[in-house]
């Protein structure tokens, strides 16, 4: 299987702070060279004092970090939010990809992919564990594989708590950029009437599918490939998407006319030096927001055409 190694270079003294930036922003985990204390180092942990020539070469003013992310995930948005992230600390950075492979990476992951809670009424456990439901919360079975959407990062979090207080047996849903099918399988075991999810990206579709299946949801849950709404029709009580801001920005265009009168926009993934963009932009297509979500360094809105609904601001770390 393939991945995409991200490689960040950037000077030594902002190394922690871009570490963090890149653990944010892709879920496999990170590793950095830095080479700055190589002999104190070297004596205190390998108990040496005779370094390799090679090493004593390296750049002792810039560290590099690894991270690695599934070739079928978008790496270009990986790439644009560290970009993003980067610039705005004030960060320099060089930046560049690969392909690697590596067939045990998709195996090896699972092992850190536990069981846990969502909100008040959910729960996600991989499909290879089983979960005690002593609560009696919903449960998301899930097998993410290379698509994006265990349910652990905050913009996902965020658009799952928003599902459970707002999906009905009525509701009809629909999921832009649906990744591994989380957000429409949730609203379907939340009880929703039906939910189709969509994606660019022909392996997610065929993640979510098969995701859809292990929850029993197939009856109801439909997902397709295609560039955001592209090949939808219809109206939707409740229209996701959990992408980027760009992303988000473009959607704004033509999205109201996949929304019910009354029905709700949920909007997630943006960093937060984007989100005044974002705002700004929602509310010149016509949106309001009637609500905001802020966890970690992400935000998440929920907006409708309209009067909006009861209006509650959330910042939660929990």
């Amino acid at each position: 299987m393939d991945w995409t190694e991200i490689t960040a270079k950037v000077p030594t003294d902002k190394t922690d702070e871009a570490a963090a930036i890149a653990n944010m922003t892709v879920p496999y985990g990170i590793y950095i060279e830095d080479y700055t204390n190589l002999e104190a180092d070297a004596e205190e942990i390998a108990h040496i004092d005779l370094i390799d020539d090679e090493l004593v070469a390296k750049d002792r003013t810039h560290s590099i970090i690894h991270m690695y992310i599934a070739e079928s995930d978008n790496a270009v948005e990986a790439v644009s939010y560290l970009k993003e992230r980067f610039n705005a600390c004030g960060i320099d950075n060089e930046i560049n990809c690969v392909l690697v492979d590596d067939n045990d990476w998709n195996e090896n992951w699972k092992k850190y992919f536990k069981a846990f809670e969502i909100g008040e009424k959910l729960a996600i456990c991989p499909s290879w564990e089983k979960y005690d439901n002593r609560d009696n919360r919903t449960v998301i079975s899930l097998d993410p594989g290379a698509a994006f959407g265990t349910g652990s990062h905050a913009t996902t979090s965020l658009c799952l708590e928003v599902l459970e207080r707002n999906v009905t047996n009525d509701t009809t849903v629909l999921d832009i950029g649906t990744g591994s099918g989380i957000l429409a399988i949730a609203a379907d075991l939340l009880g929703a009437k039906s939910s189709i999810g969509v994606d660019i990206d022909a392996q997610s579709v065929k993640t979510a599918i098969a995701n859809a299946e292990i929850n029993g949801v197939t009856q109801k849950t439909e997902f397709i490939v295609g560039d955001l709404a592209d090949k939808i029709s219809g109206k939707y009580d409740i229209v996701c998407a959990n992408i980027v801001a760009d992303v988000v920005i473009r959607l704004f265009d033509n999205v109201a006319d996949f929304m019910k009168d009354d029905g709700i926009l949920i909007v997630s993934g943006i960093i937060d030096m984007r989100a005044h963009e974002v705002e700004a932009a929602a509310i010149e297509h016509g949106f309001k927001i009637n609500e905001s979500l802020t966890r970690e360094e992400w935000h998440a809105y929920v907006l409708v055409i309209g009067e909006p609904k009861p209006y509650r601001v959330r910042l939660s770390n929990d």
